[in-house]
C-alpha cells in the first residue's frame, strides 16, 4: 500500500503568515472573554449597577454581530490585507482608550470601537486563508485558528483575573497593545499583497445599514430583560424581522449587493451558514446551563466549576489541529458530519445527566460534545471557504463569523429562556434538585433538535448534488 504523499513544508512567508492569522483570531476572541471578569471591579470603580456594565460586553458583541458582514464586503472591495491592517489599529487604539476612559459611557463607546475592529480581524482571518495557504493546508489552518480561538476564550477569564488583581482594570485592555503592535507588523510583512481586480463599483450603503440595523434588533431583542421576553423584546424581534425582509428586497435589486441571495442558494454556504448558527448556539448552551447544573444539581463550588467548565475550551484547543488534518486528509464534508454526530452524541448524553453521574460523568459529555464542535468548525469553514470564488470569500468568511455570533446570543438568551422554563421556577439558586435536572435534561434534548437540524442542512443539499452528478442510465 502506498504512502499518502505529505504536503510541502511550510514556508517563512507561509508561517509568518498563519502566525498573523492566529494571533487577530486570538486577540478577537480575548475582547471577548476578558471584560467579563472584570465587571465586579466596573461596579466599584465606577459606582454603577450591574446591569449598567453588562453593556461593557454587550457594546463588543453588538458592534462585531453588526458589522462583520460589512467588513467583509469591505475587504472583497477595497484589499483584504489593507483593511486588515486598518482593523489592527483600531483595535489596538481602541484598546488604549479602554484603558484611560475617564467613565463608564466613555468605557463602553471604546469597547464599541474595539468590537469594530474585532469585527474586521474576524471577518478577515478566515478569508485570508484562501489566499495566503495552499488548498491542501486548508484544514490545517483552519484547525489553527480554532485553537486560537478557544486559546482565546479559555485564557480571558483567568488572565482578566490575575491581571486585574495585580495591576487594575486598564491592564486587560493595555494587554493588547503589544499584542497588536505585533500584529501589525506581522501582516504587513506577511499577509500577501491586495491584488488589483478593476474598478470597484461601489459600497452597498443602504444594505449595510439595513442589515447592521436589523442584527442589532435581533441582538437587544434578546439580551434586553435578562431572561424576562416582555413587550420591548417582542416590538425589537418584529423590527428585526422587518428590518432583514426589506434587507432581502432591497439587496435583490441592487446593483453591488453587499450580500448576494444567490449566495444562500450555493448548497455549501447556505448549509454552512445554518449548520455553524446551530452548533454555535448548542456550545454556548453548555456555558451558560452548565454551571447551574453544576451549582444546583452537584453542589460544587466555584473553584470546582471553573475547573470543569474550563474543560470544554481546553479540548476545543487541543482538536483544532488534529481535526485539521482529518479534513484534510478525509474530506471536509465527511468531517463535518463527524463532528456533527459527535456533538449530537455529547449532547444527548447531556440530556440524560443525573447526580449519580457526578462531575465525572458531566466532564465525559462535555468533552464529547466539544471535541466535535471543534472538529466541526475545521471542516465546516475550510468547506465554505475553499468552495467560494477569491472575491466572494470576504462576505462569505463575514457570513460565518455572524452565524457564530448570532449563535452566541441565541444560546446565552434563548436557551437560558427554556432551561428556567422548564426548571419552573424564576429564582434558580433556589431551585431543588428535580427543578435543576429537570431543566438540564430539556434544554439538552432541545439542543440534540437542533443538531439533528444542522446535520440535515448540511447532508440533504450534498446529497441531492452528489445525486444530480450521477451519470444517468437509460
Amino acid at each position: 500500500m502506498n504512502a499518502q504523499p505529505s504536503p510541502p513544508a511550510a514556508s517563512p512567508i507561509l508561517s509568518g503568515a498563519l502566525a498573523c492569522l492566529a494571533l487577530t483570531m486570538l486577540l478577537s476572541s480575548l475582547g471577548t472573554s476578558i471584560a467579563n471578569v472584570g465587571l465586579p471591579t466596573f461596579v466599584d470603580a465606577f459606582d454603577a449597577s450591574f446591569q449598567s456594565v453588562q453593556w461593557v460586553v454587550l457594546a463588543y458583541l453588538l458592534a462585531v454581530t453588526t458589522l462583520v458582514v460589512s467588513a467583509g464586503g469591505l475587504g472583497d472591495l477595497f484589499g483584504r490585507r489593507q483593511l486588515m491592517l486598518l482593523g489592527i489599529a483600531t483595535f489596538t487604539v481602541a484598546s488604549l482608550a479602554c484603558a484611560a476612559a475617564p467613565s463608564l459611557s466613555a468605557l463602553i463607546v471604546a469597547r464599541a470601537g474595539q468590537g469594530s475592529g474585532a469585527a474586521v480581524m474576524m471577518a478577515l482571518t478566515m478569508a485570508l486563508v484562501g489566499e495566503s495557504v495552499p488548498r491542501e493546508r486548508a484544514g490545517r489552518a483552519m484547525g489553527l485558528l480554532g485553537t486560537t480561538s478557544a486559546i482565546g476564550t479559555a485564557l480571558g477569564p483567568s488572565l482578566g483575573g490575575v491581571l486585574i488583581g495585580s495591576f487594575g482594570w486598564q491592564a486587560i485592555f493595555l494587554i493588547n497593545l503589544p499584542l497588536g503592535m505585533l500584529a501589525a507588523s506581522l501582516a504587513w510583512r506577511y499577509l500577501p499583497r491586495d491584488r488589483a481586480t478593476g474598478t470597484p463599483t461601489g459600497f452597498d450603503l443602504p444594505g449595510s445599514l439595513l442589515l447592521a440595523s436589523a442584527l442589532a434588533g435581533y441582538s437587544l431583542a434578546m439580551t434586553l430583560g435578562h431572561g424576562h421576553f416582555g413587550k420591548i423584546n417582542l416590538a425589537l424581534a418584529g423590527a428585526a424581522a422587518v428590518l432583514g425582509l426589506v434587507f432581502l428586497v432591497v439587496e435583490s435589486k441592487a446593483r453591488s449587493p453587499l450580500v448576494q441571495p444567490a449566495l444562500f442558494r450555493e448548497h455549501v454556504v447556505g448549509s454552512g451558514f445554518i449548520a455553524s448558527g446551530l452548533a454555535t448556539t448548542v456550545a454556548m448552551t453548555t456555558l451558560v446551563v452548565g454551571p447551574f447544573y453544576l451549582s444546583g444539581a452537584l453542589h460544587l463550588d466555584a473553584t470546582r466549576i471553573g475547573l470543569v467548565m474550563s474543560m470544554g475550551p481546553l479540548v476545543a484547543a487541543l482538536v483544532g489541529i488534529p481535526a485539521g488534518k482529518a479534513v484534510d486528509r478525509f474530506g471536509a464534508t465527511r468531517m463535518t458530519v463527524a463532528g456533527l454526530l459527535t456533538m449530537a452524541a455529547g449532547a444527548f448524553l447531556l440530556s440524560h445527566m443525573t447526580p449519580g453521574g457526578g462531575a465525572q460523568g458531566y466532564i465525559i459529555a462535555l468533552v464529547i460534545l466539544t471535541s466535535g464542535f471543534a472538529t466541526f468548525q475545521a471542516a465546516n469553514n475550510t468547506a465554505v471557504v475553499t468552495s467560494t470564488a477569491p472575491g466572494k470569500r470576504g462576505v462569505v468568511s463575514g457570513l460565518l463569523n455572524l452565524s457564530r455570533n448570532l449563535g452566541l446570543v441565541t444560546g446565552a438568551s434563548l436557551m437560558g429562556a427554556v432551561f428556567m422554563h422548564a426548571a419552573g421556577t424564576s429564582a434558580i439558586a433556589a431551585a431543588n434538585v428535580a427543578a435543576v435536572v429537570s431543566g438540564t435534561r430539556a434544554v439538552f434534548l432541545l439542543a440534540t433538535l437542533l443538531i439533528a437540524i444542522a446535520l440535515a442542512a448540511v447532508v440533504v443539499p450534498r446529497t441531492r448534488v452528489a445525486v444530480r452528478s450521477l451519470p444517468r442510465t437509460r
